[in-house]
């Protein structure tokens, strides 16, 4: 039997579709076996950046105050230097209470308006995120019929102390912001925000996240951030596995999943130009029939293409030859699905020693970092050392900075970078700045 294609490359619309599957031989029985999509966004060469409707909201509690606030007030000032007339802007700030300069065309004289508001910001009051979000959206909805790219950026420091606190209500306020059209980025600065409440923001928001300990990095992610979101070629992306009988679920690493009987769902962040996404899917497989093909999993991706303004739906499936022979199977593994199957992996262990290191466990975080390096150490056998040299450095590197974390300030830095780390093994690499 002939074997299937490893890559499975499919391009209609605005993204572009690689699957892989990392054993396209199988042997008799069930095994574990990995499916990866690289998803990217296609290049518009010499294309300008699409007209963009922001809201700006910016954290300026008591604990913003001095050098942070001064960070972020000259972030947005950059910002604003950056919009043209075609562009809207609001800017909202939120301590305990919101204050908001309404939303605004970005013409030369509205653009001296918003600096000017911009000067006026203190710090005062506690940390309303909910009440900032609010009124993010509103200001948003005022203009948002006659903009094809609606984006509300989210900056704090802190866990939210008033309003709604619980992240069950905040998050439920990220979705009902997608559901209206509206993409949510949401960075955090310092050590103390909550970095898993701004991570599901963005999860759920289908923007981007990021986390600055330096405040004065600030401008460099507002101006990225508007860049993707002036590029965006596909919004509302999501993804459809249906398992054929003999597949099963294991999990989607790193993502949100919901299953209905044989259908696994993924929701996606919007695709700017270029930018890449990669999935991987832990499946157990079993295969019946030794020297026939079994078909392992089908997808479907759907999107609206903001190219053509049309919806589009792709779809793939991924089969694998059944054998009885074990080294017919070591022989046939993919090289690139193994890598990226051992990074997601990876990340798993890396979110966990982060939550152990979180709450004092270094050792025990470290016995998580050490089976990564088996895990890359498998990898390397099957594709080679080099593909696998950069991420095995990278292990010792965390595990030096991990032995060498002392006193709380610095636990709570290596937490939240161990978790950046992890989105971006995941396969989260153009929505983690």
């Amino acid at each position: 039997v002939p074997p299937p294609p490893p890559v499975v490359p499919a391009t209609v619309g605005s993204l572009t579709l690689t699957s892989r599957l990392s054993h396209p031989y199988v042997p008799a029985g069930t095994s574990e076996v990995f499916a990866t999509f690289d998803l990217s966004g296609a290049q518009v060469p010499g294309a300008q950046r699409s007209p963009v409707n922001l809201a700006l909201v910016i954290d300026r509690s008591g604990s913003m105050s001095g050098y942070k606030l001064a960070q972020a007030k000259q972030a947005a000032r950059h910002l604003i230097g950056l919009l043209n007339d075609q562009d809207r802007l609001a800017i909202i700030h939120y301590g305990s209470d919101v204050k908001s300069l309404p939303s605004l065309e970005a013409t030369a004289a509205n653009r001296e308006r918003m600096f000017q508001y911009v000067d006026g910001i203190w710090d005062e009051g506690g940390t309303n995120i909910g009440a900032g979000l609010s009124a993010g959206r509103y200001q948003l909805s005022t203009a948002q019929r006659t903009y094809g790219v609606n984006r509300l950026i989210l900056m704090s420091d802190g866990q939210p102390t008033e309003g709604l606190t619980a992240d069950e209500e905040l998050t439920r306020m990220a979705r009902e912001l997608r559901a209206t059209g509206i993409t949510l980025s949401a960075i955090g600065v310092g050590t103390d925000f909550n970095e898993d409440l701004m991570q599901a923001f963005a999860e759920y928001g289908a923007g981007a996240y990021g986390f600055l300990e330096d405040a004065a990095q600030l401008s460099t992610l507002f101006q990225k951030d508007l860049q993707q979101a002036g590029t965006t070629v596909a919004r509302g992306v999501t993804m459809t596995f249906t398992l054929p009988p003999g597949t099963s679920l294991g999990e989607v690493l790193g993502y949100r999943a919901s299953q209905s009987g044989n259908q696994v769902h993924v929701s996606l962040p919007d695709f700017s130009a270029g930018q890449l996404e990669r999935v991987v899917v832990r499946l157990n497989v079993t295969g019946d029939s030794v020297g026939r093909t079994a078909r392992v999993l089908d997808l479907k991706l759907a999107y609206t293409d903001l190219i053509r303004d049309a919806e589009v739906a792709n779809e793939a499936s991924l089969s694998a030859v059944v054998t009885n022979r074990h080294e017919e199977v070591l022989a046939r593994q993919d090289r690139e699905a193994t890598v990226y199957a051992a990074r997601a992996r990876s990340a798993v262990n890396m979110q966990k020693a982060a939550e152990a290191l979180s709450e004092g466990r270094k050792d025990e975080a470290k016995l998580y970092l050490q089976r990564n390096q088996a895990l890359f150490d498998e990898a390397s056998a099957v594709s080679g050392s080099a593909a696998v040299a950069a991420d095995q450095a990278e292990q010792r590197a965390v595990m030096d900075e991990y032995d060498s974390a002392e006193g709380e300030e610095a636990r709570r830095s290596l937490v939240k970078k161990s978790k950046v780390k992890a989105l971006k093994s995941f396969g989260k690499l153009g929505s983690t700045y």
